[in-house]
């Protein structure tokens, strides 16, 4: 009821996992195509936004007493924010031809909501899948970070959703990235651009080195409703879409650089309780090696470092536009180590996942060979266990693999070789996690995804014991560059 009459659209709509396509319009071969990823927090808008866009597309004007909706309303579409990662929308052609585009619209509903990081990594791996599919999404046009006209401020989660964005794309991709101002009565955003600067978000800027910025009213469904679209429409036709190989090429590296990160810090994990386990042996020995010279059967406990494997979620497959997923963890056989988890989610088979670079690893300990990794829905875990030893099992196990000549050492002396060696192997993985990091920063627009985060804040600990003053500030430094959520 009421003026404007309202229409629900029903588009053409395609779903697999947690990707939905909805498809208006025909498509026509003859003209270029315009790609917008929208950015923002439920409530800002967005919906109406898309609906907007939609509208000018099927040559709704100003004066037009009707207005269609692809998209429902925010404040009644919450349980499909809840259900629903990716959207993405093809607005096609209508007899008015109001664009000289056909336009791709992609949403990322539910971003940074209650569910946590984890599944915002999931939204992330989406849109990676998506980017380098054979028919995915090739180049963007614009990134649009959507904001109310009333804000003052960038708040934690809203900084939170532009960082785990950007952190997809190259820095080519920022002379593309502008503001989408919603509720805007016409006037100088200057609230919101204030909030931008302080935030010290990057993105395309004017001539006067203001962040590129476009206003729309939100009041399209209401009587009197204002139309300022057209000036975004203008901008998109004028902008050069950036090609995402360069984008495919940061996130392929990203991918094996935190695969890889993920994994030393795996390693310095167990470096960690093997250290406890001597240390243990250490003190078991020096405190009864008297009774167990004497008694070959005297046994003293202590908590022995072993691996296990351990189910975790997995899905089958499907196609959206040829994209697959197979979910699942990629293990390496002979090191015992998990290479990529989680992620990996187009990749049929280990030789085909990201972490592999020229038919080899790059994450396990030996780089092994592809064919020497399985793709399966467990991982490798590491875990302790109360054991009894003998003075005979000690000597089995720590001195198995010495030569002759080392075995004229005690076993005491043994002991302390080890923790030497595996305080060495700790300090050298701790250092090339640490130059993974330094390299992440340098190859992305914003190192600071979801699971980056994590590997800074290990790091930072870990550095900080070790006492590394150095490292520790250029860590805290870029810690300090995103607020975390």
């Amino acid at each position: 009821d009421g003026s404007p009459a309202r229409y629900q659209l029903r588009p053409k709509t395609e779903r697999i996992g947690t990707l939905t396509r909805r498809t208006v319009g025909e498509r026509n071969l003859n003209k270029v195509n315009k790609t917008i990823l929208l950015v923002g927090e439920t409530g800002t808008g967005k919906s109406t936004l898309i609906n907007t866009l939609v509208n000018y597309a099927m040559g709704v004007e100003f004066d037009d007493d009707i207005w269609f909706e692809i998209e429902e309303e925010e404040e009644r579409s919450q349980t499909e924010s809840q259900t629903s990662d990716v959207i993405v929308y093809e607005i096609f052609d209508f007899k008015e031809n109001t664009l000289p585009y056909s336009l791709t619209i992609i949403d990322t509903p539910g971003y940074g909501d209650t569910r946590g990081t984890e599944h915002d990594v999931i939204v992330s791996h989406r849109l990676f899948d998506l980017f380098r599919s054979e028919e995915g999404v090739h180049e963007v046009s614009a990134v649009g970070l959507v904001l109310k006209a009333t804000e003052n401020r960038v708040s934690d989660r809203l900084m939170y959703i532009f960082s785990s964005v950007m952190s997809l794309f190259g820095k080519d991709m920022e002379k593309n990235i502008v503001a989408l101002v919603t509720h805007s009565t016409g006037r100088k955003p200057k609230n919101v651009l204030q909030a931008l600067e302080a935030a010290k978000i990057k993105c395309a800027r004017d001539e006067k080195n203001q962040p590129v910025h476009f206003l729309f009213d939100n009041c399209q469904k209401e009587e009197n409703r204002g139309n300022r679209v057209c000036q975004f429409t203008k901008f998109l036709e004028k902008t050069k879409p950036q090609k995402l190989e360069k984008t495919v090429e940061v996130l392929n590296s990203c991918v094996r650089l935190t695969a890889c990160i993920q994994n030393l810090q795996e390693r310095i994990g167990l470096i960690e309780l093997k250290q406890t386990e001597i240390k243990q042996t250490q003190e078991a020995l020096e405190k009864h090696e008297h009774e167990m010279e004497k008694n070959k059967d005297f046994t003293v406990e202590v908590d022995e470092v072993y691996k296990e494997t351990k189910d975790i979620k997995g899905g089958g497959g499907g196609v959206l536009w040829s994209i697959s997923f197979y979910e699942g963890a990629v293990t390496c056989n002979v090191c015992k180590e998990n290479c990529h988890y989680p992620g990996c989610t187009v990749a049929p088979s280990p030789k085909d996942c990201e972490v592999m670079k020229g038919g080899r690893c790059t994450s396990c300990t030996r780089k092994c060979p592809a064919s020497d990794h399985e793709k399966e829905k467990w991982i490798y875990v590491t875990k302790t266990r109360k054991v009894q030893r003998t003075l005979q099992d000690m000597k089995d196990k720590y001195e198995a693999n010495k030569s002759e000549s080392q075995r004229k050492s005690s076993l005491l002396e043994t002991l302390e070789e080890g923790l030497k060696d595996l305080t060495t192997e700790k300090t050298n993985l701790l250092e090339e996690s640490y130059q993974h990091v330094v390299r992440l920063e340098q190859i992305a627009l914003n190192v600071n995804s979801v699971s980056s985060q994590v590997h800074l804040d290990f790091l930072t600990e870990k550095t900080k014991e070790r006492g590394d003053t150095e490292k520790k500030q250029k860590l805290e430094e870029m810690r300090m560059q995103w607020v975390w959520c």
